[in-house]
């Protein structure tokens, strides 16, 4: 298997996440790049350094304002002698709210919806970085007609094209997936991370050339909370093309196999080039975000599944946070991939 990265992904660090009205330690640290970049060096993957191949695959799908924005965010920041160590917003528009403000406080809310997204003097090389990997992944996927692990880090499913939330800045799955668009036409996407994948379903909502499908929690009961009904089905000419797959809380192997199979029934039907998975472990008995009961079996299986559709395939890194199991998840997903 072909493995992109590359090394400043690891520049975006922040030790701390502010929830539950305290701060607590972040779950996506810079480690989980390296535990993922070290597990497929073992396994003896052929690994490649991306290209910075400049803005125009990023804008592709986010909005050219919000990429400026992230670009010098932090220095507009750091010339406020009173202000902390890192970017966190304090306030947030909601629906009632359609004006954006040059403010550099206002634009921040106006750009985010937590404070979940902390931003340091290396988040924005990190983040073009992870983009980057996608964009490098996909060109080598289109050129050869295999696959190819794009190990992304930051993750990016949640983020839309003028929007950073749940530790997502730029949408690495759909850069990827708009670029395989270009040369296969149609192509779907799987997304497996316990969390709902809001960003990518609001990319593609209205799109006929992109099948979205989610296996996540349920989000009543789960970040990201707001989207990922099994009610939402796209709009336009994107109608039908967005399934989700809200499963309860503890969920195991069984019923989250059932409900790959399903994903991988509408793949099927909708004969796509190629595909895509958001590739999260956070469904995993052993992450730290306690939500599923995935086992490595799991993700075993999964990954035969995956490889039996015997598409050109990204996958795309998302979450999977850091536990003693972090590297297995991976080796175990691999182990069903490669052996399919």
């Amino acid at each position: 298997m072909l493995v992109v990265h590359h090394p400043d992904q690891a520049l975006h660090d922040p030790a701390l996440v502010f929830r539950t009205g305290k701060f607590i330690d972040q779950p996506d640290r810079a480690e989980r790049y390296r535990i993922f970049l070290d597990t497929m060096r073992r396994d003896a993957h052929q690994i490649v350094e991306a290209p910075l191949q400049g803005l125009e695959p990023i804008i592709d799908v986010h909005d050219k304002d919000y990429v400026a924005f992230l670009q010098t965010v932090y220095a507009r920041w750091s010339a406020n002698p009173d202000y902390g160590p890192e970017v966190i917003p304090n306030v947030h528009p909601t629906h009632r709210m359609h004006r954006k403000p040059t403010e550099l406080l206002g634009e921040l809310g106006w750009y985010s919806n937590s404070t979940s997204c902390p931003i340091t003097a290396g988040t924005w090389p990190a983040a073009y970085a992870s983009a980057q990997v996608a964009v490098h992944g996909a060109d080598r996927v289109a050129a050869t007609g295999t696959s190819a692990y794009a190990l992304c880090r930051p993750p990016g499913h949640h983020a839309f094209p003028d929007l950073m939330t749940g530790v997502c800045f730029l949408n690495n799955a759909a850069i990827g997936a708009h670029r395989l668009t270009r040369t296969y036409g149609k192509a779907a996407i799987v997304d497996i991370d316990v969390h709902h994948g809001n960003g990518t379903q609001f990319i593609f909502w209205e799109r006929a050339d992109v099948l979205f499908c989610s296996i996540h929690v349920d989000p009543r009961l789960g970040a990201p909370y707001y989207a990922g009904y099994a009610d939402e089905t796209g709009a336009g000419p994107g109608t039908g093309l967005t399934f989700n797959q809200p499963l309860p809380w503890a969920t195991d192997d069984a019923p989250w196999l059932d409900a790959v199979d399903a994903a991988l029934a509408r793949v099927r039907a909708f004969a796509p080039g190629a595909f895509v998975v958001s590739l999260g472990f956070d469904a995993s008995e052993h992450d730290p975000v306690a939500t599923f009961k995935i086992t490595n079996e799991g993700f075993v299986q999964a990954g035969r599944k995956f490889a039996a559709l015997r598409l050109p395939t990204l996958l795309v890194q998302e979450g999977g946070y850091l536990s003693p199991h972090l590297g297995r998840h991976l080796h175990s997903f691999f182990r069903g991939f490669e052996g399919a």
